[in-house]
């Protein structure tokens, strides 16, 4: 191709060719002209050329003058004897895919100006070869969709050494579309599938990037939502899946069930366990099938297993769930680190709702107000203010429990019957026990702790005590609420001024410093 000097050269080359191609099919050999240009190293030549490519298969796609069909090799094209036109349909849909190939080797390219305009011009012929399919359907009204070329969108998405985060956020406003979200989940799952096989360990940036894209999904709440097609259709057909939102639902459910069923790394089951129970368990055709990933996340310990107890909440009190020893790992989640985990407010939220039943032994409730009792004693303040409320709502529940409170001659801690080393609550021997430690956090140097550990010394209200204002509280709100506060106007003071350093006159660090 020649080129015209000067920053606009190659897109007045580039007009030249596409007009004489689109003109004239005796042109055809100009194609591999604009087709070389992709090749470039220079960042504006290539999107010229990608928006010549758009431009020029665009066209050719809404004239028919792409082959339809099983496309045979091109060495077996070139020398068979097809007739005129077929021949240049095949060898035209030949140069079609050495196109598309080519702008999804762009999605890799360091300018995220050319990622960007490649993955619209490839959503763009996948929007084309909809409405124009390049196979024969198989039976009247059969719905045709370019799956091949919109897996290898995906694929390119899906990046196993780049972070593509910014180019999957441009590709989220393609999701909004039924049909482009249906299929975006029928091909992650085959690529995750594929990549999962093929690694003993799952690449960290695949992982970024799949649960990106996974978490992207959001599914119509009701079947009548799904009206919204990119693939432009004449009519809709009840035959076709993508019509039917239990078909959403059980690609959805497919394509994370595949996803979380390998080794992930430890950052992303967070991320996961955040939002399973707003956006991934709803939109389940089974919920019950996330058991698997949520005992294994329960079963970690720490930060992990606090956030799989939403999940897990979820699946026990609606889809009746029975998990055995449940509330013996519960118990096992309290230990010091518990009030200072970032999840704490949401740990807390859901433990008072697994203590509210009043169908709970005596035994169990006495052990978690016990040990969250002793964890007290070595607790911050914006911690107290929220886990001392907790325990008398625990009382004011379970009444058998306020033996802990008004039991005469309450040992003291070298006589605590109760074992804080005991994993289960039932021989953990709380019941025997007593809320000494209240007691103790009485004499708490912040007066509002104090304050709340002296709530057991007079007969507990029977409303509860909401605890929602109290889960978020944080050291700084606690220190600005104390500054906030009005102390008297004057406070009498009586002090001897400093004489020196060393409470002389005239001793030696007198003679060097002064005190003002």
């Amino acid at each position: 191709m020649e080129r015209d000097p000067g920053p606009g050269g190659a897109r007045r080359a580039l007009g030249r060719l596409l007009e004489a191609v689109l003109a004239s099919r005796g042109e055809a050999n100009a194609v591999f002209d604009i087709l070389a240009v992709l090749q470039s190293e220079d960042q504006e030549e290539i999107q010229e050329a990608v928006r010549a490519c758009s431009r020029l298969f665009g066209a050719l796609l809404e004239r028919g003058e792409l082959f339809v069909g099983q496309l045979p090799p091109e060495e077996t094209v070139m020398a068979g004897s097809q007739g005129a036109t077929r021949k240049y349909k095949m060898w035209m849909r030949h140069r079609y895919h050495s196109c598309c190939n080519r702008l999804g080797e762009l999605l890799a390219h360091p300018s995220f100006q050319v990622k960007e305009l490649a993955l619209g011009t490839l959503m763009k012929f996948v929007q084309l070869e909809g409405a124009h399919p390049l196979e024969k359907p198989k039976w009247e009204g059969n719905y045709l969709f370019p799956r091949p070329l919109f897996k290898m969108v995906v694929e390119g998405l899906l990046s196993l050494e780049e972070d593509r985060s910014l180019l999957l956020s441009q590709f989220r406003e393609y999701l909004e579309h039924d049909d482009i979200r249906y299929h975006t989940m029928q091909a992650a799952s085959d690529v995750v599938a594929r990549v999962a096989n093929g690694h003993p360990e799952v690449p960290l940036i695949f992982c970024n990037n799949a649960f990106t894209l996974l978490s992207a999904v959001s599914l119509p709440r009701q079947e009548s939502d799904i009206s919204s097609f990119y693939v432009r259709r004449t009519e809709l057909s009840d035959k076709w899946k993508v019509t039917h939102l239990k078909e959403h639902r059980r690609a959805f459910q497919l394509m994370w069930l595949g996803f979380l069923k390998h080794k992930l790394p430890l950052s992303i089951c967070k991320k996961v366990l955040v939002i399973m129970h707003d956006s991934i368990l709803p939109h389940l055709a089974q919920p019950s099938l996330m058991i698997d990933f949520l005992t294994r996340a329960y079963d970690i310990g720490g930060a992990i297993s606090l956030l799989a107890l939403n999940g897990l909440f979820i699946l026990i009190h609606k889809h009746n769930l029975e998990y055995p020893d449940f509330y013996r790992k519960l118990y096992g989640l309290l230990d010091p680190s518990v009030f200072h985990v970032k999840y704490r407010a949401r740990f807390f939220h859901l433990a008072d709702l697994f203590l509210s039943s009043s169908h709970l032994p005596a035994y169990l409730v006495a052990a978690f107000a016990k040990r969250l009792s002793r964890l007290a004693l070595t607790a911050p303040p914006e911690a107290l203010l929220m886990v001392l409320p907790f325990i008398c709502n625990l009382l004011r529940r379970h009444p058998a429990c306020r033996v802990l409170v008004h039991r005469p001659g309450s040992p003291e801690l070298d006589a605590d019957p109760y074992d804080p080393g005991e994993e289960d609550p039932a021989k953990s021997r709380a019941l025997e026990s007593s809320l000494w430690e209240l007691q103790a956090l009485q004499r708490h140097y912040h007066p509002e702790v104090s304050k709340a550990a002296s709530v057991i010394n007079q007969v507990l209200s029977v409303p509860e005590v909401s605890l929602a204002p109290l889960l978020e509280l944080t050291a700084f709100e606690v220190f600005e609420r104390d500054l906030k506060k009005k102390g008297p106007e004057s406070v009498p003071l009586e002090f001897i001024p400093a004489r020196g350093l060393l409470g002389r006159r005239d001793d030696l660090c007198a003679q060097h410093f002064t005190l003002s």
